[in-house]
């Protein structure tokens, strides 16, 4: 199934390819042939999924995004104070290429703007057997996860027209900001502007910068965290140059663009984003490129007040129901079909919040459900907080699921997630199945596959106590004596048959109907245990338990027994010892499948 996030990057694709605004940059001749029509998005988590739409493989030259890494590695190399000597770290509020030069020291206004990137360039020296320039290749190529390289007709055409870049390294020269002969200082400045990138490459680069420094592909960590909270500090206030204001207002991430067309965004902790398109507005800056950072940073509240939590998975386990049964008691051939089906529903715990990252996460958990997966069960009650784009993408994975035959269920204490999904454009036929305990929302699902996978005769509405599993042991004739002994009741739904505490009152045959089981919680509230069905007993483990009952059992709608009373029990032991016997061998038999159903499912309930 397709993810909803790359539904919806498709979708706004196709949207904001119709603007028409803007202008590719003409001022470098290599640069002005370029088709306006190229658009590609890409979005990379910091734990290395990415989505991609359109033109993302189109190779173009990074130009002014590479500021931000080179500033960072001349951070790394000198530190905060060395670096802060040469360049400041203060918004401009000008455009890309003015001399916001501070007075009398000729300090750059930050590292965003021209005459502040020549600066970082000058800092990056050789080292190891590697040039300058080297070193900043190297470092972009650690940042896209692979290596990078230069377009040699891009350099030449920069060196050739960059005149308003060349003065502005001659006056940083006059201040002694660049302390040696410029020209080199230029022509490893115009190479690194020249380095050819892809958006796929951006959004890891993006990515790198969100996950604090380390590539969420390789794992390699390529700038320490120090350097990389201020490189986000400027790209924040001064990434957009004259437009940063609005940036901020209406975006909320750190930025950068680049008069190629490109633009990223990063949100730390969560999530990297690139775009191209050639066109720029008044402010060198991508038409297309902005209108998608404003559009995602809406739609999936991207924006730093409302994504302020270091976002992470919210996957607690995911496993599928026969490693958690639902505690109903099944006669073998339910058993049978459930064990062999039981891959078919999937449980997946949840924790933390559902802000961007926690939502992707889980979205990308149910686009990745194997193909022979029909029921999802999400357990939303470790969640602490749902936000308005985990639920508009969890209505479009509902959507997608339902579309490819496969039914969500949630378990949450309320049903506030399963109201509000119905609330969404689209969501026509039946609600979704809520339950508040997971052994509930288990038990759906395995009654779904027994519809499915088994017969009508597995989900009975009556069973005969002859044909009751726990006597299964035993022949007909055997069956029908003991039934003979039995005297019939009946319940409503709500009514108490056993309560916790009462002494041993006999073996309960379930004919028709449910009842629940539950015993007293650590502090006093009742803890639901399992669910008996049609075929099902009870009470005979109070025998095991000092003569007393253990939880108190209630009707779940009418139900029927047949009751094999304990003075039956005792008037069977004296006229009948063999039938007695053979009777409480089966009851043991069926215990101890009861108990080793039990044992599995604490090994994974240990856990919550």
């Amino acid at each position: 199934m397709e993810s909803p996030i790359q539904s919806y990057l498709r979708q706004i694709h196709a949207e904001i390819a119709q603007l028409r605004d803007g202008k590719p940059y003409s001022t470098i001749p290599a640069m002005a042939n370029v088709d306006p029509d190229n658009f590609g998005i890409a979005l990379a988590t910091v734990d290395g999924k990415v989505y991609e739409v359109g033109d993302t493989r189109e190779e173009f030259t990074i130009q002014s995004i590479s500021k931000p890494f080179t500033y960072g590695l001349a951070l790394e190399d000198l530190g905060d104070e060395v670096v802060d000597a040469k360049v400041d770290v203060e918004p401009s509020g000008d455009s890309f290429n003015e001399i916001s030069l501070a007075e009398g020291t000729g300090r750059p206004a930050n590292a965003m703007i021209n005459a502040g990137a020549l600066t970082a360039t000058s800092l990056i020296k050789g080292s190891g057997g590697q040039s300058g320039f080297k070193r900043i290749l190297s470092t972009y190529s650690a940042f896209a996860g692979r290596q990078l390289s230069v377009s040699e007709r891009v350099y030449e055409s920069e060196l050739k027209h960059g005149h308003r870049n060349t003065a502005l390294a001659h006056l940083l020269r006059s201040f002694n900001i660049i302390e040696d002969d410029p020209a080199p200082v230029l022509e490893d400045y115009f190479r690194q502007c020249s380095v050819l990138v892809n958006c796929l490459d951006l959004s890891i680069m993006a990515a790198t910068l969100a996950n604090a420094g380390r590539n969420p592909l390789s794992g390699k960590r390529v700038l320490e965290i120090g350097p990389v909270e201020r490189v986000l500090s400027v790209m924040m206030t001064s990434g957009m140059y004259d437009d940063a204001g609005a940036w901020i207002s209406s975006v909320g991430m750190p930025g950068k663009s680049g008069v190629a067309g490109g633009i990223i965004a990063v949100l730390p902790g969560q999530v990297g984003l690139a775009v191209y398109s050639p066109p720029l507005d008044e402010h060198g800056s991508s038409v297309r490129g902005l209108a998608t950072a404003q559009r995602l940073s809406r739609d999936m509240e991207l924006h730093f007040v409302r994504a302020a939590r270091t976002g992470r998975s919210a996957i607690l386990a995911a496993y599928d129901v026969t490693e958690t049964p639902s505690g109903i008691r099944r006669n073998d051939e339910a058993a049978d079909v459930l064990r062999a089906n039981g891959g078919r529903a999937r449980v997946i715990e949840l924790n933390g919040d559902l802000l961007f990252a926690g939502t992707e996460s889980m979205v990308r958990e149910l686009s990745d459900l194997e193909d022979d997966v029909e029921l999802a069960v999400l357990d939303l009650r470790r969640t602490d907080q749902v936000s308005e784009v985990a639920l508009r993408m969890l209505a479009l994975a509902r959507q997608g699921m339902a579309d490819a035959g496969r039914e969500l269920v949630l378990v949450e204490t309320d049903g506030s997630v399963a109201a509000s999904l119905e609330e969404y454009p689209g969501a026509d036929g039946p609600g979704v199945p809520s339950f508040a305990t997971r052994s509930a929302a288990v038990e759906y699902c395995e009654n779904r596959l027994l519809e499915r996978y088994g017969t009508q005769l597995l989900l009975p509405d009556h069973v005969p106590v002859t044909a009751s599993p726990a006597l299964a042991p035993l022949d007909v004739a055997d069956a029908e004596a003991l039934a003979a002994l039995m005297t019939a009741k009946q319940y409503d739904d709500g009514d108490v048959i056993r309560r916790v505490g009462l002494r041993f009152g006999g073996v309960y045959f379930i004919t028709s109907g449910k009842v629940s089981s539950t015993s007293p919680g650590p502090t006093a509230e009742r803890v639901k245990l399992n669910t008996l069905s049609a075929g099902m007993t009870f009470g005979e483990l109070a025998l095991g338990s000092g003569s007393r009952q253990e939880t108190t059992v209630r009707a779940v709608g009418a139900v029927g027994v047949m009751v094999l009373s304990a003075e039956a029990i005792t008037e069977l032991e004296g006229s009948n010892p063999r039938l007695a016997i053979a009777l409480w061998k089966a009851l043991t038999r069926d215990a101890y499948t009861r108990v080793e159903h039990y044992l599995r499912e604490s090994a994974v309930r240990i856990r919550e």
